[in-house]
């Protein structure tokens, strides 16, 4: 047995591929596999060098030592899911590839007899499967990835780098496997999405978490809350008193957000 080496570890995983058919199947590892040479040469990785470990819906990857972690993080996930959004414009839903993707960092055994050696190579597996990542990638359909990193990673090169990385678009989860008692933190981001929970209201899983909540429009600056006794909203307008209506009513309108008209009624 050989020295075990520090390496960076990434795992690849397709979002429902035993749900497809055999033909899609069939389809999905080509497409997998060209998406991942197409995005590694586009930011001057060389794939031939990556050890790997395939399965069908997906695969494990021990990097060349020389490889930097923002370069992974920073251009190639980016760049993998520009790729993916591209492809899936096209397709129909069942043809789709949408990708969880892994990343940590750690000791291996290179010269296993079945495979990689290692507590490193277990956490990237179990991160990849995280219950977090998947429910964050279903929320965005249109989205490409879903990235997890271990905290390790999100420590020592994504808050080290915000310029490249943004780590305010990730969040902090917790992954737990029960039945293989594995217990972690880490940090997901789903790539050119918004995870953060907006800066007033339910909080991470209340009502006003989610996509949804991140369309609506800005809240009136004279009512932060949105909430008042009475108050109504329809548009740019806003209407407050007694109920909102009879005696002592005010109206607020805007007009290309410049100009406002209010006053008492008799």
């Amino acid at each position: 047995m050989n020295h075990p080496e520090r390496r960076l570890l990434i795992a690849v995983d397709m979002e429902r591929y035993s749900r497809r058919g055999n033909r899609h199947q069939h389809e999905a590892q080509h497409a997998f596999q060209q998406v991942l040479h197409e995005a590694a040469s586009a930011v001057g990785l060389d794939r031939v060098q990556w050890k790997t470990q395939q399965a069908g819906d997906g695969e494990l990857a021990i990097l060349p030592s020389d490889v930097r972690e923002p370069l992974l993080i920073g251009r190639f996930v980016p760049e993998l899911n520009r790729i993916l959004r591209a492809y899936n414009s096209s397709r129909i839903p069942e043809a789709r590839i949408r990708l969880r993707v892994s990343i940590h960092q750690g000791l291996v055994h290179l010269d296993g007899a079945n495979g990689f050696p290692g507590h490193a190579v277990i956490e990237v597996c179990r991160l990849c499967e995280a219950k977090p990542l998947k429910q964050a990638l279903a929320q965005f359909p249109d989205a490409g990835v879903g990235l997890i990193v271990s905290s390790d990673i999100y420590r020592d090169v994504v808050t080290e780098y915000p310029e490249e990385l943004r780590p305010d678009r990730f969040r902090r989860v917790e992954v737990r496997h029960p039945d293989k008692e594995f217990r972690e933190s880490a940090w997901i981001c789903v790539v050119d999405e918004d995870l953060r929970p907006p800066r007033t209201g339910g909080g991470e899983d209340g009502p006003d978490s989610g996509p949804s909540a991140r369309r609506r429009g800005p809240r009136d600056p004279r009512n932060p809350s949105g909430s008042g006794s009475g108050a109504i909203h329809t548009g740019d307008v806003r209407v407050d008193g007694a109920n909102a209506i009879g005696h002592g009513t005010t109206a607020i309108g805007s007009v290309g957000g410049d100009a406002y008209l209010g006053g008492s009624r008799p």
